[in-house]
């Protein structure tokens, strides 16, 4: 009896964790989305999410394609992640590196939850 207890009392703290995290990546994720919206310079001049923005380099999956890492390098070093990635667009996209750092971990985090449907 006592055994059940336990493990009705850890599956509940669990649960409230889990809701907790969740809530909490909402809420980043959200707020990535306001710092994408409001950027300088606008990022939906090269890029679109869901059909708003320049259509030639949606960003509508780039969660799927691209590490959390891996888009902060695009937002912080961007020439490093087109030498990289051997990309050869043009214009060269600009640096988002004096965003505030909660700004820029928000705008990870938007970019990150676009995955492919």
């Amino acid at each position: 009896m006592k055994l059940r207890f336990v493990f009705a009392f850890a599956a509940a703290a669990l649960l409230t964790v889990s809701a907790t995290a969740s809530a909490q990546d909402k809420a980043t994720i959200d707020k990535g989305m306001k710092v994408y919206a409001a950027a300088t310079p606008k990022c939906s001049v090269c890029h679109s999410i869901a059909g708003v923005g320049k259509a030639a380099s949606p960003l509508d999956a780039v969660g799927s394609t691209l590490t959390a890492a891996e888009i902060k390098t695009w937002l912080t070093d961007p020439k490093g992640a087109a030498a990289k990635a051997k990309s050869t667009k043009t214009p060269a996209m600009p640096t988002y590196a004096k965003l505030a750092p909660a700004d820029l971990d928000a705008l990870v985090a938007y970019l990150s939850s676009l995955k492919k449907k």
